[in-house]
């Protein structure tokens, strides 16, 4: 069975999760139909071994940025870091995770907007596609979101907002990323984004190893189950899951300038 190929636009090889076996992880996913992926920082740390997996690999690319998790810990020296990433390495294709999170608040929450703010005004400034992590802080997240203005592209991932918020989300350059929790059984509210918006706008991830699809539901995520996303979006959308994986595909290869 020939597979159709698909890109992972958000993964974290990184995690110590895959310390045992990530290079049998990476080896395999050509082989897979996973030909493009993009390993996403979410702090210092994490942003220098994306660019370091992006230089190991071909087909694997990276972004820099600083999770809102940790942004109580960022200071002006990480964003000099991150422009100098961008213009030292062409594998730094994004800037993110970057964004407001309200449901652990892990950080204060006006230190997250500070530097939500001026992580996205710097993909602005870089000209480089925007990866935002938004949970449970739509209004706020539209707000900085308006004041920074439209960007020229970029990807609100595991997407977790309403049709408004999606639409709102496009209209200001950004597309949608789904991943595993389109297989739950309670996952009416982005079935009914999915069916809403384009699926030009539409990009597939897994956001591994967190929140694997069914039916590999609290096991490891991996990048080769992005194919049950891109089942699951053929079968809501009633369309072959090629055209999925073509689509979105493309659509990847667009927002990331690649």
């Amino acid at each position: 069975m020939i597979l159709p190929e698909l890109f992972d636009t958000h993964v974290h090889l990184d995690d110590p999760r895959f310390q045992d076996d990530r290079k049998e992880v990476i080896q395999k996913l050509p082989e897979q139909g996973i030909t493009r992926v993009i390993n996403v920082g979410a702090d210092r740390k994490s942003s220098q071994a994306s660019i370091r997996l992006a230089e190991e690999h071909d087909f694997i690319y990276a972004s820099v940025g600083i999770h809102p998790h940790d942004s109580k810990d960022m200071t002006e020296d990480d964003l000099r870091q991150f422009a100098e990433d961008s213009e030292k390495y062409n594998k730094v294709i994004a800037i993110g995770e970057i964004g407001l999170d309200y449901h652990y608040d892990n950080s204060p929450r006006e230190i997250q907007q500070l530097w939500f703010e001026r992580q996205l005004q710097l993909a602005k400034e870089l000209n480089l596609p925007a990866i935002l992590h938004i949970r449970e802080a739509f209004g706020d997240a539209e707000t900085i979101m308006r004041k920074v203005g439209k960007v020229k592209n970029g990807v609100v991932h595991c997407f977790g907002g309403s049709v408004d918020f999606a639409d709102f989300c496009i209209k200001y350059g950004y597309h949608i990323g789904v991943g595993g929790v389109l297989t739950f059984s309670n996952a009416k509210k982005l079935v009914e984004v999915v069916k809403h918006v384009p699926l030009e706008k539409i990009l597939l991830e897994t956001d591994c190893p967190y929140m694997a699809p069914t039916p590999h539901r609290g096991e490891r995520n991996e990048p080769a189950y992005v194919r049950f996303v891109a089942q699951k979006l053929a079968e809501l959308l009633e369309k072959n899951v090629e055209n999925i994986a073509k689509t979105t595909y493309q659509n990847a290869l667009e927002v990331f300038g690649l």
